[in-house]
């Protein structure tokens, strides 16, 4: 143990004492004590509340003690700059978010009019960061309540190189200037790159662009997300050019918030979790999923007609709208779809178009990881912001016994800590970074939903970013103890 010393006892600086373990490997739960000096925990074991004295106590009787859980899914870029106390997240007991999802990131682009869906992160006024060490700096200036590990957005890239001239595939010497990017991103400490092939800015970008970017991720020992091409009549294909991507790079793939979109592709989750599971044998694939059956992003008209009901979330030159039904809107103006999206734009939506038993499949498969997908930014969002963790650890897993609480928490820590890299994260045991949640398996539920989107969690009582209480009880302490953590380079780079 590395602990102070005392004419008695070793010291800590901090003790939770009397609660439930679980570690984040997927072992059972045992009832132990975990002593935390600085930023690290130095022990855990069996009545060190007895052996050891503490500057500062916790009891956790009655409550899990887990490893704080890990967002590998989010929109939180400029959220950590702009709102650093990052509430909706601590509030779940997330203490890492993973930035820069959906091709989507802040840096490195410094354009007026980000083009959808750039612009669920702000205006020009937020896009002013040319290099990601510069939004690195920015944040580790000011920095947040909780860590967050950066990717960088391959639609930042293409806008930044190709400007508005974004429906075409990128010329060659457009892909050498987005691979200059894409080298500073990852030197700087970026831990990989994602894509939106789904959306406009990327549409065009054919698999031999993503090829050679990824393989430049390769060369960093960096990590490939993507929000797929199509997850509706195409998504099969789509899978398959997700895997052909990360054999032909020879990266590691993440397929971001797996599902089946449109009626007509319900239940094809069976062809793609097989397709996936196949390809395991030979690659490193994995996959994050939301507990929803409502996904959320932009206001396109061309996505209504995959949705069973479409919701506004925010609008532009209509804020007053946000919240409301989008065919509610549409038949008070007495007009077309595609007149009311134009009308209302630019706007975000919530589109319900999944099936439940689509998500509980995919939610099963193994070591899926929980991506929130919240957008923090939209006036009336979607309630996964707020949800997402405990909707899973209470709804899933202990209503509806999907897994057992350790499955569901390792999903949530150790499995992403493993899959993106973040050494000394994801785990309860001595050298670990203190980062912790405890909360009561018994009462911890979501209370966000589609009506009132933004009321934080139940059950979630402490949790510890960095060795610093962040939040105690229901509120946030003041702390700001958040890092980011970085790609560590490879041998040569």
């Amino acid at each position: 143990m590395n602990l102070k010393s005392t004419p008695r006892n070793p010291r800590c600086d901090l003790l939770i004492h009397s609660g439930d373990v679980i570690d984040g490997t997927g072992g059972p739960r045992a009832h132990l004590d975990i002593a935390i000096e600085g930023d690290r925990i130095v022990a855990v074991g069996e009545n060190l509340d007895e052996r050891i004295d503490a500057g500062n106590k916790i009891d956790a009787s009655g409550l899990i003690v887990a490893p704080g859980f890990i967002d590998v899914h989010t929109h939180d870029d400029r959220a950590v700059l702009s709102t650093p106390d990052m509430t909706p997240k601590i509030s779940q007991g997330v203490t890492t978010v993973i930035t820069g999802n959906c091709g989507v990131s802040l840096a490195p682009y410094t354009g007026n009019a980000p083009p959808p869906p750039m612009n669920l992160l702000g205006g020009g006024d937020w896009y002013r960061f040319s290099t990601m060490r510069e939004y690195m700096a920015a944040v580790a200036d000011a920095p947040p309540a909780l860590n967050l590990a950066p990717l960088v957005g391959h639609s930042a890239l293409r806008a930044t190189t190709m400007g508005d001239d974004l429906s075409r595939a990128a010329l060659p010497a457009e892909i050498e200037r987005m691979e200059a990017l894409l080298d500073e991103a990852l030197s700087a400490g970026c831990i990989g790159m994602s894509t939106g092939l789904a959306y406009p800015p990327a549409f065009a970008a054919p698999t031999d662009e993503i090829v050679s970017l990824a393989s430049l991720v390769a060369q960093y020992d960096g990590i490939y997300t993507t929000h797929m091409r199509d997850e509706g009549a195409g998504v099969l294909d789509s899978v398959h050019e997700t895997l052909d991507i990360g054999e032909r790079a020879q990266v590691p793939v993440v397929i971001s918030h797996h599902k089946c979109v449109g009626r007509k592709n319900w239940g094809r989750s069976r062809e793609t979790l097989a397709a996936i599971a196949r390809a395991r044998a030979r690659q490193r694939v994995d996959l994050d999923v939301y507990p929803y059956v409502a996904s959320s992003t932009v206001l396109f008209a061309d996505w209504l007609s995959k949705a069973e009901r479409v919701l506004v979330t925010w609008s532009t030159p209509h804020p007053e709208l946000g919240g409301r039904d989008f065919e509610e809107i549409r038949r008070s103006w007495d007009c077309s779809a595609e007149e009311a999206v134009e009308r209302l734009s630019p706007a975000g939506a919530i589109y319900f178009q999944m099936d439940e038993e689509d998500l509980r499949r995919i939610l099963k498969f193994q070591d899926a990881m929980i991506g929130s997908d919240g957008l923090p930014h939209d006036s009336h969002p979607h309630p996964r912001l707020w949800g997402t963790f405990p909707r899973v650890l209470g709804h899933y897993c202990r209503d509806s016994k999907l897994f057992t609480l350790e499955e569901a928490v390792h999903r949530m820590s150790g499995v992403p800590a493993r899959v993106f890299g973040l050494e000394g994260r994801g785990t309860i045991k001595p050298d670990a970074f203190a980062d912790l949640v405890l909360f009561d398996a018994d009462n911890i539920l979501d209370e966000a939903d589609f009506a009132s989107p933004e009321r934080p969690a139940r059950g979630i009582y402490q949790v510890i970013v960095n060795g610093e209480q962040v939040r105690r009880g229901y509120e946030w302490t003041g702390a700001r103890p958040g890092k980011i953590l970085k790609r560590k380079k490879p041998n040569g780079a």
